[in-house]
Parts: C-alpha cells; sequence; structure tokens
C-alpha cells in the first residue's frame, strides 16, 4: 500500500497541472502570475455568449478548466477606469487607493489649479515616442497611495520578480502593476507604437524597439481596414488590435524570460479594444459580441503560447473587468426599459448659472470646472473662497441647484428616435439617484447603507471641492447610442471573475465576490504579504488545500469568507 501510495505521488507531481505540494513565490511555484483585465467587461458576457467560445485556451481555460464566478460586483461607486485598475492592483477601492477618476483637477507646484491624469509625471518623459511627438509629461503611479500585488512580490524577493504591466491605456498597464516593477508599456494613441516612461528605464529594450520597427503596426492597420488615422481610436476598435497587443505580450515574456526565474514573476494585462469599441455601440451590439470572440481567439493563441513557453501547470491566472457598463439608451428602450440619456454639457452650464445667481462671480471665474469626469462634478474652490463661500455651503447648494434643474422637467434629457417596437409609454422624468457633497464623505457623515459604504469607498482627497452624483437607474450622461459607466448601479459594477491553475478546485461557483479579491487570493497563495490597504478576501473556496494542512482549516477559513462575503 505504502509503495502505491508513493506511485500515485509521483504521478500527480508529473500531471500537468497537478497540485504542487507548496506554493509560494520563493521557490517559484508557480513560476508566473498573469492578471488579466478586460476592459468593460460586464460579468454577464461569459455565459450570454458562451456557445460562441470554440478554443481551448481561450475563455474555456477558465469556464471549463478553471474557476468561473457568477456574481462578482465592485463594493464602491466610481466605475471608471483608473480606478478599476487601481482597485484590482491594490485589492482596495478608492479610499485606499486614492485614484478617483481618469483625470482631475487639483492644485501644482505653484498653488494653481491644474488638469492631471491618474498617472501624469512632469517628473519624468516618455520612452519610445515617435520623432516629433511630445515626450512630457511623462508617466507613473505616484497618485497611487497603496502598494499592489506586484509590488508586494517585488518586496518579498528583495527584486528578483520580474513584474511588467501592459495595455493600450497608460492607466491600466501602470495602476495594476504598481510602483516598484520592472516596467509598463502601453500604446502612443496616434502611431500606435509601445511606449514606457524614464521613472522605469531611459529607453525601451531593443526587443521592443524591434517590435515598433517591424510590420506588425501594419499588419494590425491592414486588418483592421483603417490605412491612416489615429491608431488607439481607429484600429483601437477593431478586433485586429487586440492580437496587436498579444503579440507585443508574447515578446515581452520571451525576451524578459518571464517564468525562468527562480523566483514567481507576473504580468499584468489590460484589453483595452472592448471599452474603445463598447462606448461606441454598447454592449448589446453584434460588433461589441464580435470583438468578445476575438478576444477568445487571442487569448488562445497567448495561453497555448504560454504553454509551451512556461507550462500552463507552472501558471495562475485571474480574469476580471475593471467596470461594467450601462446598456444604450436606444437599446434599453427597444426592450421596453425606460432609458434616458443626459445633455451633460447644457445641465452644467445650468448649474453654473444657478450658482452664480445666488453669488454673482467674479470676472473671468467660473464655479463648475470644466472636463467633468462622473460620478464627480469638480468646483473651483478659489471661486467661491473670493466671495466668501464655504466648501459645505459651496458643495450643498450644487448639489440642490442640480436637484432643481432636473425636476424642472426633460430639457436635459436626449430625444428618442423612432423605437424598434412601437410604444405609447411617455418617457420618465430625469431624476437624481443620489448626489452628495464631498465634504461629508471625507467627514463620513453618509447614511449608513449598502449604497453609503460604497459612496464612502469612492472618497479620494484629490478631487477637493466637488459634489458625487448618480442619476437614477438607467440614466447617464451620453447620447442615444453610446455607452458609458461610473455609476453605484449593478451594471456598472457587474465583471466577471474567474481563476486557472493548479492551485484552484474548477467549478463554477455562486458566492458574492468582488474584484479585490484577487491581490489578497495571490498574495495568500504566493506567501507574501497583502498589498497596504487590502480589502479583499482569500478565497480559500476554491482553493485546493496545501498537503499536510487537510481539508477541514479550508472549510473553517470558507465558512468566514462566506460570511465576509456579503458585502
Amino acid at each position: 500500500m505504502r509503495a502505491f501510495a508513493s506511485a500515485l505521488l509521483i504521478l500527480a507531481l508529473l500531471v500537468p497541472g497537478s497540485m504542487p505540494m507548496r506554493a509560494d513565490a520563493y521557490h517559484a511555484t508557480p513560476k508566473l502570475v498573469v492578471v488579466l483585465v478586460i476592459d468593460q467587461f460586464r460579468g454577464d458576457y461569459l455565459d450570454r455568449y458562451r456557445g460562441d467560445f470554440k478554443t481551448p485556451n481561450g475563455f474555456n481555460l477558465f469556464l471549463k478548466k478553471g474557476v468561473h464566478f457568477t456574481d462578482c460586483y465592485y463594493d464602491y461607486a466610481n466605475l471608471v477606469t483608473a480606478a478599476g485598475h487601481s482597485t484590482i492592483g491594490t485589492g482596495s477601492y478608492t479610499d485606499g487607493h486614492r485614484i478617483p477618476v481618469n483625470e482631475w483637477w487639483q492644485r501644482g507646484s505653484d498653488g494653481k489649479l491644474e488638469r492631471v491624469s491618474s498617472v501624469s509625471d512632469d517628473r519624468y518623459k516618455l520612452v519610445g515616442m515617435p520623432d516629433g511627438e511630445a515626450v512630457s509629461p511623462g508617466a507613473s503611479p505616484h497618485r497611487e497611495a497603496a502598494s499592489t500585488l506586484g509590488d508586494e512580490l517585488e518586496l518579498a524577493t528583495q527584486g528578483r520578480a520580474k513584474v511588467f504591466g501592459l495595455s493600450f491605456k497608460d492607466r491600466a498597464a501602470i495602476l495594476t502593476s504598481g510602483h516598484a516593477t520592472k516596467g509598463a508599456f502601453w500604446t502612443d494613441h496616434d502611431s500606435g507604437a509601445f511606449v514606457t516612461s524614464t521613472y522605469w528605464m531611459p529607453e525601451l529594450p531593443a526587443w521592443a524597439k524591434s517590435f515598433n520597427a517591424s510590420d506588425e503596426r501594419a499588419k494590425a492597420r491592414k486588418a483592421a481596414g483603417v490605412p491612416t488615422g489615429n491608431f488607439y481610436e481607429e484600429v483601437g476598435q477593431k478586433p485586429a488590435a487586440v492580437q496587436y497587443m498579444m503579440d507585443f505580450a508574447k515578446e515581452l515574456v520571451k525576451n524578459e524570460n518571464l517564468g525562468k526565474n527562480n523566483v514567481t514573476d507576473m504580468l499584468t494585462m489590460s484589453i483595452s479594444n472592448t471599452d474603445i469599441l463598447g462606448h461606441k455601440v454598447g454592449p448589446d451590439s453584434p460588433r461589441q459580441r464580435e470583438m468578445i470572440d476575438a478576444v477568445d481567439g487571442s487569448l488562445n493563441d497567448f495561453f497555448t503560447f504560454l504553454d509551451k513557453q512556461v507550462g500552463l501547470q507552472n501558471v495562475v491566472v485571474a480574469l476580471t473587468g475593471d467596470h461594467g457598463v450601462a446598456p444604450t439608451m436606444q437599446a434599453a428602450n427597444d426592450a421596453q426599459m425606460p432609458s434616458s440619456a443626459i445633455k451633460s454639457g447644457p445641465l452644467l452650464k445650468a448649474l453654473e448659472a444657478g450658482i452664480e445667481k445666488k453669488w454673482p462671480a467674479k470676472k473671468g471665474t467660473q464655479y463648475v470646472l470644466e472636463g467633468e469626469e462622473y460620478p464627480y462634478i469638480q468646483l473651483n474652490q478659489d471661486a467661491f473662497e473670493a466671495v466668501h463661500v464655504t466648501e459645505m455651503d459651496a458643495e450643498t447648494a450644487a448639489a440642490e441647484i442640480l436637484q432643481d434643474l432636473l425636476a424642472e422637467g426633460n430639457s436635459f434629457a436626449v430625444k428618442r428616435s423612432s423605437p424598434a417596437i412601437p410604444t405609447t409609454r411617455v418617457a420618465d422624468p430625469l431624476s437624481l439617484g443620489s448626489v452628495y457633497p464631498v465634504a461629508k464623505m471625507r467627514s463620513g457623515q453618509i447614511p449608513n447603507t449598502e449604497l453609503g459604504r460604497r459612496i464612502l469607498h469612492s472618497y479620494s482627497p484629490y478631487v477637493g471641492w466637488a459634489i458625487f452624483v448618480n442619476f437614477s437607474a438607467f440614466e447617464f450622461p451620453g447620447g442615444e447610442k453610446g455607452a458609458t459607466h461610473y455609476s453605484s448601479f449593478a451594471y456598472d459594477r457587474h465583471v466577471p471573475l474567474d481563476f486557472y491553475g493548479a492551485m484552484f478546485v474548477p467549478g463554477t461557483y455562486h458566492d458574492r465576490v468582488a474584484p479585490v479579491d484577487i491581490a489578497a487570493t495571490f498574495a495568500s497563495i504566493l506567501r507574501v504579504n497583502q498589498p497596504s490597504s487590502i480589502e479583499g478576501y482569500v478565497l480559500t473556496q476554491v482553493m485546493k488545500a496545501d498537503t499536510g494542512n487537510g481539508a477541514a482549516s479550508r472549510n473553517r477559513t470558507h465558512e468566514t469568507v462566506q460570511k465576509g462575503s456579503q458585502r
């Protein structure tokens, strides 16, 4: 019997995908961690289009051979790209990592308000930009106020781990991977060349230069049918762009020898193309379905490559989205679901006029800062202080005026076109689901409710004076046919959460989980510290017990997670 048991153990260790005796980063078990984010990828897509997926190593890697959670929801209320990627990387929400939206106004070193992006950094320059293109400002993760899983892996291995981030978008490549990484790469919007920042390196690696100098971009343009024009906007909305980035990812893995180290390496990848297209056509468009099917094919290509390069039995993967998306106004109304798009520009002009009526502004100033990024509407602190108005009074007045404007009628609603299905229904009046002064968020004066907790999770000191706005469900700024995301509603918070790897018990799970659980779970597997502001739980219910620990211990922890997952 002893000989038989020993033979079974040896066989288990030889079988691809078998569980190592003990997983930890210090002995390269696993050899490579991949955190895969698909931008604007709502949680119902994998099951909705499951019949389309024919490849073995695309989405079926998770659906048939991995862990598939059906009910993964973010627990905050500012569902945008920068905040979402930072949340995935750090395992915390905006009140932990401080990234509120993609761009915002904040005070510069000279004391004046300036518009910044989540990753812009004047101290560095862009690297790899085509001749004649601006190289400043550069980019870095300096505004991300928490460590990431990648940072903790670098710290635990004393810099021996190779951690890289990759995306079409700078914020997606940088904020998911972190501060202590070996590099982050993203595309120059106009040319499509992959670039980085002097925060990481003074020049691109030779292999990246070679990729940019090759015919890869020309091939992508030809496949997309876009011979000229902005690469990010025009090629980026076509399926060919997904494979373009995956080809770069394969060069990165191969030339940086990821998975060949004596400690665990890590790659974060974010596929932006579903978002670039999704904003234009919405989640129910056949073009978005075509894009998702293309992602499946490109993932199959990449993971088949990883199997040959590293061995999938030596890789663990997490798959999620940075946010979901609302249906378009047109698609919702065609399905007989009341929905309204809001003319944001005229609404904010009316808000400005309403505030000026209450407190006449000094010449040349305005109270509402331009370039809003919902759910925040930022206010000009200097303009209010010039007329001796406090923050709480300014924000309270702005909230009340906004509510009154929407209550006056549907003058700010986008007019419906003729519906696909004739209807006698009358459009509902616009309304606000919730609006709060940021001063109340800062002091915690928010109702103790599910929504209240999400709003508090969305607070960042970076936004300064502002109001936090959620229109009513299925009401959003934009047009009739375009789609957007930003709100506290389930359609914006619902994303996939899937895992693949030898340490997971395959199956479909209906636990309520969140993307912050990725960092916590992988930190546990790797035996490294969890990121500094962690909110997530270790998902032990889908993990195999370590040899010698026994199932009972795992099940006790599972009960704790189940209670905690009622977020």
